[in-house]
């Protein structure tokens, strides 16, 4: 069996604002909850990305908060969580955006670039596919 992308898991000091982020903003269905063991609400929430083979984003509770950091900084690690978009979304994608307060910190001829609540990178891109 050949590989192929299973999930990504992010942790969150705000999970339910991370969660709103992803779910309402992006538009990720939730897929699963996982409780907490003592009852205090969500462990982990399990987001769809895409169709098929069931691939997921894990938005897992943290008990610690991000550092902030610069766009690129040379650090290694996880760079950017991109999703794909068709090239006649990019102009709705970009309005949404903007609406919702969130600032795009760099585009490509393909991408947009931003963060989530906590400064992960996120992209949305329809590389190859010129708008």
């Amino acid at each position: 069996m050949p590989l192929a992308f299973h999930h990504l898991a992010i942790q969150c000091a705000d999970l339910e604002r991370c969660e709103t982020f992803y779910r309402e903003l992006l538009g990720l269905p939730v897929l699963k909850r996982w409780p907490r063991e003592d009852g205090g609400g969500d462990r982990s929430v399990w987001l769809s990305v895409g169709e098929g083979e069931g691939a997921f984003l894990a938005l897992e509770r943290a008990e610690e908060r991000p550092e902030p950091r610069p766009w690129r900084d040379g650090r290694a690690g996880l760079h950017l969580l991109a999703l794909r978009i068709s090239p006649s979304e990019r102009g709705a994608w970009e309005d949404r955006l903007d609406e919702a307060g969130v600032r795009v910190v760099h585009r490509t001829r393909w991408t947009i670039y931003f963060h989530d609540p906590e400064g992960n990178r996120i992209g949305l891109t329809h590389y190859p596919h010129d708008v």
